[in-house]
């Protein structure tokens, strides 16, 4: 269900947070993987991303950031983790076709 890009994303906000509260960093990549592991069973469940006109490729929110991912014959694809207030990077959403 991961890339290393999103991956790298969620690490780099993490390493952002901890420098504050290492345990508030630690909540918020458990809780942010806990909401992707449900999109196992609710692929659909995002919403499809406002910016793109591409019905497969949803987000869903979290707190101030934004999740998004493709959904692939029923397949979850994470492609970014991002801070809402920075623009949608739409190279990071072309790695994988």
């Amino acid at each position: 269900m991961d890339s290393s890009a999103a991956a790298d994303d969620l690490e780099a906000i993490a390493n952002f947070i901890a420098v504050d509260s290492e345990h508030y960093a630690s909540l918020f990549a458990i809780d942010v993987l806990s909401a992707v592991d449900r999109l196992t069973d609710f692929p659909y469940s995002g919403r499809s991303v406002p910016e793109l006109n591409d019905p497969a490729i949803r987000e869903i929110l979290f707190g101030s950031y934004r999740i998004v991912y493709r959904v692939k014959s029923d397949m979850v694809e994470l492609l970014t983790v991002y801070h809402g207030s920075q623009l949608l990077d739409h190279s990071r959403l072309t790695l994988y076709d």
